[in-house]
Formats: structure tokens, C-alpha cells, sequence
């Protein structure tokens, strides 16, 4: 067993943050991701569930902190979440699972062939792609239960932009050029 995971390739990004570390509420800054696991990737839902139970047992020193006991993992926030239940609202959630991963460090991030991405533009909130995560358990400020470590990334393919801003290139594609007389 391990706490690591590799999701599946259709795991979409959103709400990704992971070229500049950013801070909430006052927090330390740090690189996120919100992975979008669609429920019929019942692989990667398996591996992750068996992950948040392998990081339980693993952390159950930290999470009995200064009680005799830890609570069980079924009352404990863990970070699998149910998008139809928790972002009804939201269509790029529907039939999907969540998981939210941070790391204080930047991730890796890879193209399909394994090669380095630098270009900032290819990276964003609609991609589809893989996560190397990691799960662990915290007990901070009488907050318990099991995280999620962003490792890796590693995008397989582009997909429609979330958020509802449009990228530049798709902006100017089907300009007419005859447009531009006023440059003469």
C-alpha cells in the first residue's frame, strides 16, 4: 500500500494555480490544483480511497495528538470529495469526484511525452491530464483528519478553458486581416 497516487489521464484541472504560489487568508503561500476524477474512473477513485486509508493508519499518532484515541476516519475531513453533492451548480463537477492538492514547493509539470512545460499558456484552469499526489494525515489548530500533497503533473490534452475566460489565441484565431486597413 501507499499514500501516492498517479490519476487517471481524463483527471481534469481546475482552479490551477501552479506557476506562482498563492495565499489564502493570510496563509503561507502555496501551488494548488482542484483534480476533477470522473466517477467512472473507478481505478483512480479505488487508488485514492485505499491512499486517505493507508495515510490514516500511517498518521494515526498524529492524529491522537494529546487523546488516547483517534477519531475514526469516517467522521475526519478527508479530501475525496463528491462534485454532485458538493458543487451541484457546477456541470464541470457533475459525475465527478474532487480532490483538492497544495504543495509549498512548485510541481513538476510535464507534456505527454514527458517533457518539461514552460510555457505558461499551456497550463491551465479545463486541461486534462495526470497528478502524482500524495496523502497524509494533519492535526493542526484542533483541525484533524487527511490532506492531499501536490507532487507532479503531467498534461495529455487541452480542453475548454474553465472559469469563462477565453485564452488569447482563441480570441484573435478567425480575425479578418481586412480588417486592418486603418494601419495604411
Amino acid at each position: 500500500m501507499s499514500t501516492k497516487v498517479i490519476t487517471g489521464p481524463k483527471t481534469r484541472w481546475s482552479y490551477c494555480n501552479v506557476w506562482t504560489p498563492k495565499s489564502i487568508n493570510g496563509s503561507n503561500p502555496k501551488y494548488s490544483v482542484s483534480l476533477i476524477i470522473p466517477k467512472s474512473d473507478t481505478k483512480t477513485v479505488k487508488k485514492i480511497k485505499a491512499a486517505i486509508q493507508e495515510a490514516y493508519e500511517e498518521g494515526l499518532s498524529i492524529l491522537k495528538g494529546n487523546s488516547k484515541t483517534a477519531p475514526a476516519l469516517s467522521i475526519l475531513k478527508t479530501p475525496l470529495r463528491d462534485g454532485d453533492l458538493e458543487r451541484p451548480d457546477d456541470s464541470n463537477y457533475k459525475n465527478a469526484y474532487f480532490v483538492n492538492a497544495n504543495a509549498t514547493m512548485a510541481p513538476g509539470i510535464v507534456d505527454a511525452d514527458r517533457q518539461e512545460i514552460i510555457d505558461h499558456g499551456e497550463v491551465y484552469s479545463g486541461v486534462y491530464g495526470r497528478a502524482s499526489i500524495t496523502f497524509y494525515a494533519f492535526n493542526s489548530n484542533g483541525n484533524k483528519g487527511i490532506a492531499c500533497g501536490l507532487n507532479n503533473l503531467q498534461k495529455i490534452s487541452d480542453g475548454e478553458p474553465l472559469g469563462g475566460k477565453s485564452r488569447a489565441e482563441d480570441d484573435f484565431a478567425e480575425i479578418d486581416d481586412d480588417d486592418e486597413d486603418f494601419l495604411d
